[in-house]
């Protein structure tokens, strides 16, 4: 494909080549996609996938981003007036249910890896999809700032924290090949741990 092409076109057959390219990446990486087993995988003609995505990265863009839409939009069973403890538990299986997911982790392998080769890889995934979920998250913060249920100045720093404290313990091991998968309970306990460290720094003495 044209690395250089920036177009990307859609069509009737456009979601047909989008889940035919999520196929061959998930099992082969960026690199080791193939026009060909792309084109197989969507049951189009290469002239066709062309037309809709002549560039490769363009294309695993598109991926990465229905992908990280598709979370986006699940909505939280979060009943109205919950606090932030409730709140905070519910986001934080939320994001781990992304990113220990198999996809989650293959997309992030495959940005991670292929980075360096295009820099506009890493940038537009993250752009795609973490920086998404760290707006909304300070968006949240602010409110319970205004509420009075959480004490923070800076909400960047907060923000960036919260996803590391997300990524402690499983995540590293789900990257490094050290485990298959997690469980639903071991999920729970770093949402609980993560929740616990995050309010011992940013809980006000009202907070619940």
């Amino acid at each position: 494909m044209n690395q250089s092409a920036t177009a990307v076109r859609r069509g009737r057959k456009f979601d047909q080549v989008l889940e035919g390219a999520r196929k061959v990446f998930m099992a082969d990486g960026f690199e080791g996609a193939s026009v060909d087993d792309i084109a197989r995988a969507a049951e189009v003609s290469k002239a066709t996938l062309y037309s809709y995505f002549p560039d490769k990265r363009l294309l695993f863009m598109e991926v990465a981003r229905s992908e990280c839409a598709r979370h986006a939009t699940r909505q939280l069973d979060i009943p109205e007036g919950s606090g932030p403890r409730q709140v905070l538990t519910q986001l934080a299986r939320h994001i781990l249910s992304v990113i220990l997911s198999e996809v989650g982790q293959k997309i992030y392998r495959i940005c991670v890896a292929e980075t360096e080769r295009f820099p506009d890889l890493g940038r537009e995934f993250f752009a795609s999809g973490p920086q998404v979920e760290r707006d909304k998250l300070k968006d949240y913060l602010r409110a319970a700032v205004a509420r009075g249920e959480l004490e923070i100045e800076d909400f960047d720093m907060a923000a960036e924290q919260w996803m590391a404290l997300l990524r402690a313990d499983l995540f590293p091991r789900l990257i490094f090949n050290l485990r298959d998968g997690v469980e639903e309970a071991e999920i729970d306990r770093v949402a609980d741990a993560t929740v616990d460290m995050f309010l011992a720094r940013y809980g006000a003495s009202s907070s619940g």
